[in-house]
């Protein structure tokens, strides 16, 4: 069975902000979600349990990792990778 990550980290990420997931575009930051240090930090987690993956996300520096948390877009594609990459 194929899994639909946009769609899920997407769902996250909706949840986490308070948002109708429709209203989440690729092009938009967790900033622009309304989404603080914790609540990115609570996606992040609730992203690594539902995929069964580790997120390479340093909380002390979460702009600073090799994990883009630019964009929902970025998310979707680094998230995308490590499933991949996890078979």
């Amino acid at each position: 069975m194929s899994r639909d990550v946009e769609a899920e980290v997407i769902g996250i990420l909706a949840r986490q902000a308070m948002l109708d997931p429709f209203d989440i575009t690729n092009d938009l930051s967790p900033e622009d979600l309304g989404m603080d240090s914790l609540g990115l930090v609570e996606a992040i987690f609730a992203i690594e349990e539902a995929f069964d993956i580790s997120v390479p996300f340093n909380a002390n520096v979460p702009q600073g990792g090799e994990f883009d948390l630019s964009s929902v877009g970025s998310i979707v594609d680094h998230v995308k990778m490590l499933v991949t990459a996890r078979g």
